[in-house]
Protein backbone atom coordinates (compact mmCIF):
# COMPACT_ATOMS: atom_id res chain seq x y z
CA UNK A 1 0.00 0.00 0.00
CA UNK A 2 1.32 3.36 -0.87
CA UNK A 3 -0.67 5.33 1.83
CA UNK A 4 1.00 3.08 4.77
CA UNK A 5 2.01 4.76 7.83
CA UNK A 6 3.90 3.73 10.95
CA UNK A 7 2.96 3.89 14.78
CA UNK A 8 5.25 3.05 18.02
CA UNK A 9 3.66 2.08 21.06
CA UNK A 10 5.05 0.90 24.20
CA UNK A 11 2.72 -0.28 26.93
CA UNK A 12 3.52 -3.27 29.12
CA UNK A 13 3.87 -6.60 27.72
CA UNK A 14 4.72 -6.20 23.84
CA UNK A 15 2.49 -9.56 23.37
CA UNK A 16 -0.78 -7.81 24.98
CA UNK A 17 -0.71 -4.50 22.79
CA UNK A 18 0.56 -6.95 19.54
CA UNK A 19 -2.25 -9.36 19.94
CA UNK A 20 -4.84 -6.14 20.12
CA UNK A 21 -3.63 -4.25 16.91
CA UNK A 22 -3.36 -7.32 14.67
CA UNK A 23 -7.40 -7.13 15.07
CA UNK A 24 -7.93 -3.58 13.66
CA UNK A 25 -9.29 -2.96 10.20
CA UNK A 26 -6.22 -1.27 8.14
CA UNK A 27 -3.38 -2.70 10.20
CA UNK A 28 -1.50 -4.92 7.97
CA UNK A 29 1.67 -5.63 10.32
CA UNK A 30 2.41 -5.67 13.88
CA UNK A 31 5.95 -6.40 15.02
CA UNK A 32 7.34 -6.58 18.41
CA UNK A 33 10.52 -4.92 19.14
CA UNK A 34 12.34 -2.08 21.88
CA UNK A 35 12.82 1.11 21.45
CA UNK A 36 14.45 3.94 23.41
CA UNK A 37 17.81 2.42 25.08
CA UNK A 38 21.03 2.92 25.22
CA UNK A 39 22.27 -0.61 23.96
CA UNK A 40 22.84 -2.13 20.77
CA UNK A 41 20.89 -5.21 19.67
CA UNK A 42 19.58 -5.30 23.15
CA UNK A 43 18.23 -8.97 23.74
CA UNK A 44 14.74 -9.67 25.48
CA UNK A 45 16.76 -11.12 28.54
CA UNK A 46 19.03 -8.21 28.64
CA UNK A 47 15.82 -5.61 28.29
CA UNK A 48 14.41 -7.64 31.12
CA UNK A 49 17.10 -7.08 33.43
CA UNK A 50 16.13 -3.26 33.36
CA UNK A 51 19.06 -2.01 32.16
CA UNK A 52 19.22 -0.86 28.61
CA UNK A 53 17.00 1.53 29.12
CA UNK A 54 14.92 -0.11 26.15
CA UNK A 55 10.97 -0.33 26.16
CA UNK A 56 9.14 -3.39 24.85
CA UNK A 57 6.76 -1.75 21.96
CA UNK A 58 5.53 -2.80 18.84
CA UNK A 59 5.60 -1.26 15.20
CA UNK A 60 2.44 -0.78 13.46
CA UNK A 61 2.34 -0.79 9.71
CA UNK A 62 -1.20 0.73 8.80
CA UNK A 63 -3.02 2.24 6.43
CA UNK A 64 -4.91 6.04 7.55
CA UNK A 65 -8.01 5.36 4.81
CA UNK A 66 -8.99 2.85 7.16
CA UNK A 67 -7.89 3.54 10.36
CA UNK A 68 -6.32 7.08 11.68
CA UNK A 69 -3.52 7.72 14.02
CA UNK A 70 -6.14 9.09 16.37
CA UNK A 71 -8.23 5.68 16.35
CA UNK A 72 -5.17 3.82 16.87
CA UNK A 73 -4.40 6.18 20.14
CA UNK A 74 -8.10 5.71 21.02
CA UNK A 75 -7.61 1.61 21.36
CA UNK A 76 -4.06 2.48 22.73
CA UNK A 77 -5.62 3.99 25.81
CA UNK A 78 -8.44 1.69 26.22
CA UNK A 79 -6.70 -1.68 26.39
CA UNK A 80 -3.92 -0.99 28.74
CA UNK A 81 -3.36 1.87 31.95
CA UNK A 82 -1.92 5.07 31.42
CA UNK A 83 -2.39 5.92 35.02
CA UNK A 84 0.45 3.43 36.20
CA UNK A 85 4.21 4.53 35.96
CA UNK A 86 6.42 1.77 34.69
CA UNK A 87 3.88 -1.60 35.75
CA UNK A 88 0.89 -2.91 33.61
CA UNK A 89 -0.63 -5.29 35.95
CA UNK A 90 2.46 -8.16 36.85
CA UNK A 91 4.41 -6.32 34.13
CA UNK A 92 7.01 -4.42 36.45
CA UNK A 93 9.96 -2.08 34.94
CA UNK A 94 10.64 0.84 33.00
CA UNK A 95 10.99 -1.31 30.22
CA UNK A 96 6.60 -1.89 30.37
CA UNK A 97 5.82 1.93 30.84
CA UNK A 98 3.14 3.62 28.65
CA UNK A 99 5.08 5.42 26.04
CA UNK A 100 4.04 6.85 22.40
CA UNK A 101 7.04 7.13 20.05
CA UNK A 102 6.07 9.60 17.58
CA UNK A 103 7.48 9.30 14.06
CA UNK A 104 6.47 12.98 12.58
CA UNK A 105 5.42 16.23 14.58
CA UNK A 106 1.45 15.56 13.22
CA UNK A 107 1.66 12.69 15.46
CA UNK A 108 3.50 14.23 18.38
CA UNK A 109 0.68 16.86 18.31
CA UNK A 110 -2.26 13.81 17.75
CA UNK A 111 -0.51 12.06 20.67
CA UNK A 112 -0.80 15.07 22.85
CA UNK A 113 -4.11 16.47 21.91
CA UNK A 114 -5.27 13.27 22.70
CA UNK A 115 -3.73 13.08 26.40
CA UNK A 116 -5.14 16.56 26.89
CA UNK A 117 -8.56 15.60 25.82
CA UNK A 118 -8.63 13.06 27.94
CA UNK A 119 -7.31 14.59 31.20
CA UNK A 120 -9.47 17.57 30.71
CA UNK A 121 -11.61 15.02 30.35
CA UNK A 122 -11.13 13.19 33.59
CA UNK A 123 -10.88 9.68 31.32
CA UNK A 124 -9.43 8.17 34.40
CA UNK A 125 -9.50 8.60 38.04
CA UNK A 126 -5.44 8.98 38.23
CA UNK A 127 -2.98 11.03 35.95
CA UNK A 128 -1.88 9.84 33.09
CA UNK A 129 1.72 9.30 32.69
CA UNK A 130 2.08 8.06 29.04
CA UNK A 131 5.19 10.05 27.80
CA UNK A 132 5.54 11.31 24.18
CA UNK A 133 8.98 10.91 22.47
CA UNK A 134 10.79 10.95 19.25
CA UNK A 135 11.31 7.11 17.60
CA UNK A 136 14.84 6.22 17.62
CA UNK A 137 16.18 2.83 16.55
CA UNK A 138 13.48 0.03 16.41
CA UNK A 139 15.14 -3.45 17.23
CA UNK A 140 13.33 -6.22 15.99
CA UNK A 141 12.62 -8.64 19.15
CA UNK A 142 13.61 -12.62 18.94
CA UNK A 143 11.15 -14.35 16.32
CA UNK A 144 9.19 -16.23 19.25
CA UNK A 145 7.82 -12.87 20.67
CA UNK A 146 6.35 -12.74 17.18
CA UNK A 147 2.70 -13.06 16.91
CA UNK A 148 2.89 -14.21 20.33
CA UNK A 149 -0.73 -14.62 21.10
CA UNK A 150 -1.94 -16.22 18.19
CA UNK A 151 -0.06 -18.90 18.34
CA UNK A 152 0.17 -19.54 22.33
CA UNK A 153 -3.01 -18.14 23.15
CA UNK A 154 -3.87 -21.31 25.32
CA UNK A 155 -0.22 -20.56 27.28
CA UNK A 156 -1.80 -19.76 31.17
CA UNK A 157 -0.31 -15.74 30.34
CA UNK A 158 -2.45 -15.45 27.57
CA UNK A 159 -5.93 -16.09 28.81
CA UNK A 160 -5.74 -14.58 31.70
CA UNK A 161 -3.79 -11.36 30.73
CA UNK A 162 -4.35 -11.12 27.04
CA UNK A 163 -7.73 -12.92 26.13
CA UNK A 164 -10.11 -10.33 28.87
CA UNK A 165 -7.92 -7.38 26.93
CA UNK A 166 -9.51 -9.19 23.60
CA UNK A 167 -12.56 -9.17 24.96
CA UNK A 168 -13.28 -5.56 25.69
CA UNK A 169 -11.25 -4.64 22.22
CA UNK A 170 -13.96 -6.75 20.27
CA UNK A 171 -16.83 -5.18 23.08
CA UNK A 172 -15.81 -1.32 22.54
CA UNK A 173 -14.15 -1.45 18.87
CA UNK A 174 -16.51 -4.10 17.25
CA UNK A 175 -16.53 -1.71 14.45
CA UNK A 176 -12.81 -1.63 14.09
CA UNK A 177 -12.40 -5.47 14.56
CA UNK A 178 -11.61 -7.23 11.80
CA UNK A 179 -14.06 -9.93 10.74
Amino acid sequence: MANEQTAIFGGGCFWCIEAVLQRLTGVSHVESGYMGGHVDNPTYRQVCGGDTGHVEVVRVTFDPDQISYRELLDVFFSTHDPTTLNRQGNDVGEQYRSVIFYTDEEQQRIAEDVIAEMTAGKEFSEPIVTTVEPASKFYVAEGYHQNYYNENSRQPYCMFVISPKLAKLEKKFAEKVRA
